[in-house]
């Protein structure tokens, strides 16, 4: 029995990681969240259980520690997400770096804290962190929307002290770039389909090791600098 718990699932990437991992049958149970559960019909028909979650807020995030207590998670897929509209460093405002940075970077560090009994119960033991490739600051070369880089560096950079703190334990610890993505963040003129890029990350999830540890990957699975 493998045991996924998926943030953001309502709707986007993350619904569609439901869709798929829904496939695999009897040996596969997901665990959900969606802020408004009760408003996530089509996600709780794919899966065993959609918990209240706003990542945004601390709170919310640190009661899962209680509402799981005791279940083995064998993967956590850190999916919810949220862009910035800032551009230009004239049009930089402190309480939307806070949100985004809050959701982008903080968040999934807080859920996997809050799911690290539940990890250390499961077998597969993988913290699946979606980032951008636009957090790499190799391949910077064109500025602009600041708070959305920013917090996938900041993502990157903790999945990396992640990786580090708990390879000894078994984890695998890893940053994935979706692909350009027709959901509401990519936009319609997106290249992927959110089955395309779905299908391609299951796959590299699949096939992930604890030497693959503290990389940042492509959807397809090839390495992207950091």
């Amino acid at each position: 029995m493998t045991t996924y718990f998926i943030t953001g699932a309502n709707r986007g990437l993350g619904l569609e990681f439901a869709r798929q991992l829904s496939k695999r049958g009897a040996d596969t149970t997901i665990i959900a969240t969606a802020r408004e559960p009760a408003k996530a019909l089509e996600l709780a028909r794919l899966v065993h259980q959609v918990l209240p979650l706003d990542v945004a807020e601390a709170t919310s995030i640190a009661s899962l520690s209680d509402q799981l207590k005791g279940r083995a998670i064998d993967v956590v897929i850190n999916n919810a997400g949220v862009g910035g509209g800032a551009k230009k460093v004239s049009e930089l405002d402190p309480t939307e770096l806070s949100r985004v940075y809050a959701v982008n970077a903080f968040a999934p560090l807080l859920v996997t804290k809050a799911l690290l009994a539940n990890l250390t119960k499961g077998e597969k033991k993988v913290v699946f962190n979606i980032t951008s490739q636009l957090g790499s600051i190799a391949n910077n070369s064109g500025g602009s929307t600041y708070s959305y880089r920013g917090s996938k560096a900041a993502l990157n950079q903790m999945t990396v002290s992640l990786a580090n703190e708990l390879r000894t334990d078994g984890y695998t610890c890893v940053a994935v770039h979706p692909g350009w993505v027709q959901t509401d963040m990519g936009g319609p003129n997106a290249t992927l389909k959110p089955e395309e890029s779905v299908s391609a990350m299951l796959k590299l999830l699949d096939r992930l090791n604890t030497n693959d540890s503290g990389k940042f990957f492509n959807y397809d699975g090839t390495p992207l600098p950091w």
